[in-house]
């Protein structure tokens, strides 16, 4: 026995050994990494944009230094990549930028965000070209802005217009005997209609069909002025697949060059005045991005704008670069409403909401700071149901035309299994002191006065919702409750409804803040730090998203994603006030 306590602690000596000596070359390594030279960029330089791997507007900082040494992923932001863009364009050293072969998980309005500073780098006389071996419809979006577009001479072309598939779970449901038991309020509240039907409601296909043509008319907007192609056009080409190939691309003028690679390179050198055999000065975006967020602080002032960022589903807890949670956004509130050196908030939403409670923690915060400085919001993709509420109370609030917004409603949903137990022969009792002090069990029929009881709560917290909307909007209840009902607009609609005041990015945020601030000059610094401990960030290293690569091969990319919407849903609990669908945009 002491022979094999002798071996079993040698084996576990190694193993612990070989942790600590993994743990500590990652460390090493980026540590001596994050103290490499300055980047530099030569002269007559073009910038290579590849956005592969950056999808959230900000990477996220952690207060703990060794937190961020371990912590995994890309330590830039589309904001910073934003920001290099406007740098790059009186950077001497940059000729122009070159869109090749990019692929990003990008939304349509950050994809705008990204189009409108292309465009602004192209008034300074510097080229911006792109290449492709194919064209998605999201990704030619973005390349339109080009001065010149290139098509592989065998690369496909997609642009037929937007749609959008929903699942229904209803005869699933039946023949599982797993039943999601669900509270709403609101005809469009269809986040939970899966549940219910097999097909769409008349009030869904409604809102559905409303936001797909409202941003189907802001892409061919910015793409019929880019390539001075009617709009009317732009539908004529979708509706006939008039450019499903390279050269039909070509000859209804979204493309200007088949040709491959090569070619395209040769174009630039010609530029840049480059011989053909010799390459050109070359630098990724990511770096380039990187040497400016070192050097750029304006050192004339010392007022600043803070921007906060509420970015993904907001849950209770602390949040990260992926959640929101109250823990962060309202340290981050409190902190910026203290610092005497900034005078206003921007705060960027990314989200289709969430949690209500936490939802409403964070809406207070908003309105004690409101009091103390100006607060102007800014919105993303999505500023939907939860993500709204915490903005209706801002000063001031900007959408980008294609950004998904209000679906103000709640709803809450339980799963229960009690059909599916009583096929197995599993039975379930409760005994209980007083009437209602059993909780809810997924294994019994849902009792009709704790249904009636939670709708209640779910009724309490849509009228707060709508107060909240009516007060932070200057509207009426009645007002609100008319545009409300879960209904998901456009920014564009928004605009009309008043829910939103102004069409505008980023720039336009800050701006706004500005001028509410009276000031002129000023410093921006991004929020929220997050505060992490060594095991929040364990499971983020590479070795442990083994199980989830291996399920993406296994299953394939679109199989998994069903079963992580799925995933998703289960384990939600008490009243939620999020988005009525999932909608991915091709």
């Amino acid at each position: 026995m002491k022979f094999l306590g002798n071996v079993l602690a040698t084996i576990v000596g190694l193993f612990v050994f070989l942790m600590l000596f993994v743990f500590g070359i990652i460390i090493i390594a980026t540590v001596f990494g994050s103290n490499s030279e300055e980047i530099a960029v030569k002269n007559n330089s073009v910038i290579e944009l590849n956005l592969e791997h950056i999808k959230n507007d900000y990477a996220g900082k952690y207060k703990d230094p060794w937190i961020s040494i371990l912590s995994d992923g890309e330590k830039i932001g589309l904001s910073d990549v934003i920001n290099a863009i406007e740098e790059a364009k009186n950077d001497s050293d940059v000729r122009g930028i070159s869109i090749l072969n990019d692929e990003s998980e990008l939304g349509m309005a950050q994809r705008k965000s990204l189009r409108d500073a292309l465009e602004n780098f192209k008034k300074s006389g510097k080229f911006v070209m792109a290449y492709a071996n194919s064209y998605s419809q999201k990704e030619y979006y973005l390349n339109s802005v080009a001065n010149t577009i290139y098509l592989n001479p065998v690369g496909d072309f997609d642009f037929k217009g937007l749609s959008a598939e929903i699942m229904f779970f209803k005869d699933l449901q039946e023949k599982t005997g797993v039943k999601m038991e669900v509270i709403r309020h609101g005809k469009y509240k269809s986040a939970v209609e899966p549940f219910l039907e097999n097909k769409m409601s008349d009030a869904n296909r409604e809102q559905t069909l409303a936001l797909l043509n409202s941003i189907w008319s802001s892409v061919t907007t910015d793409i019929s002025k880019s390539r001075n192609i009617s709009v009317a056009k732009l539908n004529e080409i979708a509706n006939g697949l008039l450019a499903r190939t390279p050269e039909m691309a070509k000859a209804e003028k979204l493309v200007d060059v088949v040709a491959y690679e090569d070619v395209y390179h040769n174009a630039i050198r010609k530029i840049l005045n480059v011989e053909k055999d010799k390459d050109y000065n070359k630098i990724s975006i990511l770096d380039y991005t990187r040497k400016i967020t070192t050097t750029s602080e304006n050192a004339e002032t010392k007022d600043k704008i803070a921007i906060i960022y509420a970015q993904g589903e907001i849950k209770s807890g602390e949040g990260d670069v992926n959640t929101i949670g109250e823990g962060s956004m309202r340290r981050s509130l409190i902190e910026a409403r203290k610092d005497k050196n900034i005078k206003a908030i921007v705060l960027r939403i990314n989200s289709p909401g969430g949690n209500a409670l936490t939802s409403d923690l964070i809406w207070r915060e908003i309105e004690l700071t409101k009091k103390v400085k100006p607060v102007v919001v800014s919105m993303g993709n999505y500023a939907a149901s939860g993500g709204y509420y915490i903005a209706c109370n801002a000063n001031k609030i900007f959408a980008e035309n294609n950004t998904i917004t209000g679906s103000i409603g709640v709803f809450g949903i339980l799963p229960n299994f009690s059909p599916l137990a009583t096929k197995i022969g599993l039975h379930s009792e409760q005994l209980k002191t007083n009437e209602n002090a059993a909780e809810y069990s997924p294994f019994l029929p849902l009792d009709e006065k704790f249904k009636t009881i939670t709708l209640e709560g779910v009724e309490h917290i849509y009228k707060t919702f709508v107060t909240h909307v009516a007060e932070g909007r200057k509207m009426t209840f009645a007002q609100v409750d008319s545009i409300a009902q879960g209904r998901v607009w456009s920014g564009s609609e928004a605009v009309k409804i008043g829910l939103v005041d102004k069409i505008g990015g980023m720039d336009a945020a800050l701006n706004e803040a500005a001028a509410l601030a009276k000031i002129k000059k000023y410093n921006t610094q991004n929020f929220p730090e997050y505060e992490k401990n060594i095991n929040d960030i364990l499971e983020h290293l590479p070795f442990a998203k083994s199980k989830e690569n291996f399920i993406k091969e296994e299953l394939g990319t679109e199989t998994y994603k069903i079963m992580q919407q799925i995933k998703r849903v289960q384990p939600r609990k008490g009243v939620q006030a999020t988005m009525p669908f999932e909608i991915s945009i091709q």
